[in-house]
């Protein structure tokens, strides 16, 4: 599927609250051009998986649109891929399997669907594991498969929602370069929400940084560093700048202390 201009404009939501309507988005606005990745940032708790799950379709916000390519009537659910927080790989199917389940659902034969999710884990690092089952995977086996899966759901727009946030810093660096390399591979247009702005930096195009409750938007970062973008990248001064302003729209929106000189998460 091709991949969209995702826009989001205006986006309002409150929620219900034990003292009366909790507001969470508050005129939310920013656009991901085709193929391009978007981060978005912001302290835990300000909307961040509310706004990716109002994005898949899955919950409508109060007022505001998600156009995708100029249309605000266009279906999202089903076109833009949503990948949790956690890898909800399902212990009852092999790790194939699971990976074909996204091509099932797309409507691919089951035959033709086991065949396309073992091509994928043979591409992505986990060749010999199609017939395991998951609870035999390691944490960062677990979320290629997951990749391998978003990417059979024949979606032209990734959602994802810290996908590295539980695995150590080994794993979850080894991840982001193997999740770059699968963008480059197929060129999805790409939210992703994470607290690590070293990751944002070496994944996104821009970094969309959100205020605290009621989450607006306090800055849009772009990322001006040459693809691919290996660990070197995070030495040079352009990544040092681009940083630098995350931190400083963070700690200004009140989400950071002020002064701090540091933002490796967030």
């Amino acid at each position: 599927m091709r991949a969209p201009t995702v826009h989001v404009h205006d986006l309002r939501l409150a929620l219900p609250g034990r003292d009366g309507p909790l507001p969470v988005l508050d005129g939310v606005t920013f656009t991901v051009p085709a193929g391009r990745v978007a981060a978005v940032v912001g302290r835990s708790g300000c909307g961040k998986s509310t706004l990716l799950s109002i994005l898949a379709g899955l919950q409508d916000a109060d007022s505001g649109r998600v156009v995708l390519d100029g249309d605000p009537g266009a279906r999202r659910l089903g076109r833009l891929t949503l990948m949790p927080q956690r890898d909800a790989l399902m212990p009852w199917r092999t790790v194939a399997g699971n990976v074909a389940v996204a091509a099932e659902l797309a409507g691919v034969p089951r035959r033709r669907a086991d065949a396309l999710a073992r091509d994928a884990l043979g591409r992505y690092g986990l060749a010999g594991f199609e017939d395991h089952y998951p609870h035999a995977l390691s944490g960062g086996m677990r979320q290629r498969a997951a990749l391998a899966r978003t990417l059979l759901a024949g979606s032209g727009a990734w959602l994802l929602d810290e996908p590295f946030g539980a695995l150590d810093a080994l794993t979850r660096a080894d991840l982001v370069t193997h999740l770059e390399a699968v963008w480059a591979e197929h060129r999805p247009t790409v939210v992703l929400v994470t607290h690590d702005l070293d990751e944002a930096l070496m994944l996104a195009d821009t970094v969309v940084v959100l205020t605290p409750l009621p989450a607006r938007v306090a800055d849009v970062v772009p990322v001006e560093l040459d693809r691919p973008r290996g660990l070197a990248s995070t030495a040079g001064p352009a990544f040092a700048a681009a940083k630098r302003r995350i931190v400083d729209a963070l700690a200004s929106a009140g989400a950071l202390p002020e002064g701090a000189l540091t933002g490796a998460t967030a």
